[in-house]
């Protein structure tokens, strides 16, 4: 039996093919074009329009910063914030990569749970009395991975206005599936609700753009913290190649391609969503961001077992059976599992198949 994987965190996208035309047009001209460690200035000008019009004059709060992928973005940005002892407050379930990041930048991390029968809400009052005198960093994703919960722009005012009472606070922001989103008109980006001195967003290629593979992201970051990212970046690797920022550039100038990846996902999400609605009490929450869904499977482990013990367990009896997912334990969530839909169509009907046999 040959194994199937809903656990990979990128799509089967083939890349954009307006990406490969301006790609070979550079090539057939060259040079290439010279890159500052930042990232090329056309590339950072078309992100900087992303939110809502970032300055660009001297006035300017935010500065772009191009990185080697979204982990290093991650990575930049925890390390030029951190102070021995700072401690890093991530709301839960979340990616299982940020806790590697937080300690490889020398911070401490904390968790906040949110509720799935609250729908994974942004509780302004659970927030302020999470936050210490030690906290340096509020961490969180929008569209979450791996709930796929999108944000609204009221939540992330009601965010704000509580964050804005901590002065030495910084709000850090993973928006990189911000492009694949369902049944919503907008994903606000943190930045576009405000852009105050001490918030800072990073996203990605690989996702919303089809661009996975390529090793490239970004960070918006007050002018002090992408200055001191810049120069981490110069001392250990330097520019991003051009050749990914040509990519980049033309998947931020032709904004359709998001679009058509979530009319490619969409027959998959409807084909997941349906199978767990058979499934009474799995999916607390419908996933509107992301390709995953994240089901809740409690009731379907051995009770003789401990949580933790017991949703491994059932992780591993999925894997027997030849399907792989994501254990909802490294995101903060025993129990539950992430699994993603951007796969082929018969891949993922013959998963779900599996996954129903195992749990029956």
């Amino acid at each position: 039996m040959t194994p199937i994987s809903l656990a990979s965190g990128y799509g089967n996208f083939a890349t954009p093919p307006a990406v490969l035309v301006r790609l070979n047009q550079h090539l057939a001209a060259p040079p290439l074009p010279l890159s500052p460690t930042s990232g090329l200035p056309e590339l950072r000008d078309a992100l900087r329009l992303r939110y809502s019009g970032l300055r660009t004059d001297e006035k300017a709060t935010h500065e772009i910063v191009v990185t080697p992928g979204t982990k290093a973005a991650l990575f930049l940005a925890l390390s030029a914030v951190l102070r021995p002892g700072d401690e890093v407050l991530l709301l839960t379930p979340n990616w299982f990569g940020f806790a590697e990041l937080v300690k490889q930048a020398g911070g401490l991390l904390r968790e906040l749970p949110l509720s799935p029968a609250d729908n994974y809400a942004l509780r302004p009052e659970a927030v302020r009395a999470a936050l210490t005198p030690r906290t340096r960093v509020l961490l969180f994703s929008n569209p979450n991975n791996p709930t796929g919960r999108l944000y609204t722009r009221p939540e992330l005012e009601a965010l704000l206005a509580v964050t804005a009472q901590f002065p030495e606070l910084f709000v850090l922001a993973d928006e990189i599936y911000d492009g694949i989103r369902f049944e919503a008109e907008e994903v606000p980006s943190f930045l576009s609700c405000s852009d105050a001195p001490r918030h800072i967003v990073v996203n990605g290629f690989s996702k919303s753009h089809a661009l996975a593979g390529w090793n490239i992201g970004y960070l918006a970051a007050p002018r002090s913290v992408a200055e001191a990212c810049t120069a981490r970046l110069f001392a250990t690797g330097g520019a991003v190649a051009v050749l990914s920022q040509l990519a980049a550039l033309e998947t931020v100038e032709n904004p359709v391609i998001s679009a058509a990846l979530c009319q490619q996902l969409a027959p998959n999400r409807q084909l997941m969503l349906d199978f767990l609605a058979t499934l009474p009490g799995a999916l607390p929450h419908i996933p509107l961001g992301t390709y995953y869904a994240f089901p809740d499977l409690r009731a379907y482990l051995q009770p003789h077992l401990p949580l933790p013990e017991a949703a491994t367990d059932l992780v591993g009896r999925l894997l027997s059976a030849g399907v792989e997912v994501v254990d909802g334990t490294s995101c903060g969530a025993p129990g539950f599992v992430r699994m993603s839909y951007a796969v082929a169509s018969e891949d993922l009907q013959e998963a779900l198949r599996r996954l129903a046999t195992v749990l029956r």
